[in-house]
């Protein structure tokens, strides 16, 4: 019975077996339908970034594009995976750095806020790019910010600098605490550039946050979630964003 169950530990936590090789990876990652649905998904995730700087007080400084293509797996033994279905699944995410006054941090979240507003009552409704509102934690942030309200999570608690809504994160530097200050970090560095498994774009190549920082004061940071714009399923049949 040992003996059993330890071979029925190892199987589920073995991985299963790839759905292609290597070879095979690059080829459908390669191929015309793959750069196609790939274009048009970076084009999306960009107008995303882009829309913030248009419709904000933020000004977009960095760009950073991770793509990646994965290969499906076999089905496991007892549990299934997303990519069982699969040969290969294309994935990208959109991390923006923005530039914004830190002496009206008010007026900047509000007027982040404010954009929301008008998106969510326009005739794009919930699928506009920008999701962050007047609700209630979006109110508070403004207030106390323009000090006319308590820390959002309750003084002495430490300055809170995030908001999330519909899958986008965003992030920003802390106002407050000196040189004891929380500060939105450099993108992650350890990311492979091998296209087409995983593809890393900078725009600008040179731009870091450290200097999107010096020029405007405070730095704010949006994450996209990752998408999925291009599979093949081991029927044959693709499917794309």
């Amino acid at each position: 019975m040992a003996v059993i169950v330890l071979f029925a530990v190892s199987a589920c936590s073995s991985t299963p077996d790839r759905a292609v090789s290597d070879r095979q990876l690059r080829k459908f990652g390669e191929s015309g339908q793959a750069v196609r649905a790939r274009e048009r998904a970076e084009q999306r995730l960009r107008g995303v970034a882009r829309a913030y700087a248009d419709r904000t007080p933020l000004s977009l400084g960095l760009v950073v594009v991770h793509d990646v293509c994965v290969p499906g797996s076999g089905p496991g033994w007892f549990f299934q995976q997303k990519t069982d279905a699969y040969k290969v699944i294309c994935s990208m995410n959109i991390t923006a750095y923005y530039g914004a006054d830190s002496r009206h941090m008010g007026d900047t979240l509000d007027g982040i806020l404010t954009a929301g507003d008008h998106a969510r009552s326009g005739p794009a409704g919930f699928g506009d790019p920008i999701p962050f509102t007047h609700d209630d934690d979006g109110r508070r942030f403004v207030a106390y910010y323009r000090g006319h309200g308590p820390n959002r999570q309750g003084s002495p608690a430490t300055e809170s600098t995030r908001l999330a809504v519909s899958g986008q994160t965003l992030t920003w530097d802390t106002t407050r605490g000196g040189g004891l200050r929380r500060l939105v970090e450099e993108p992650y560095a350890g990311l492979v550039d091998d296209p087409p498994v995983s593809r890393v774009v900078r725009d600008p190549k040179a731009a870091t946050v450290a200097a999107i920082r010096k020029r405007y004061g405070l730095v704010f940071k949006l994450e996209l979630p990752y998408s999925d714009y291009y599979g093949v399923l081991k029927n044959g049949r693709t499917r794309t964003e």
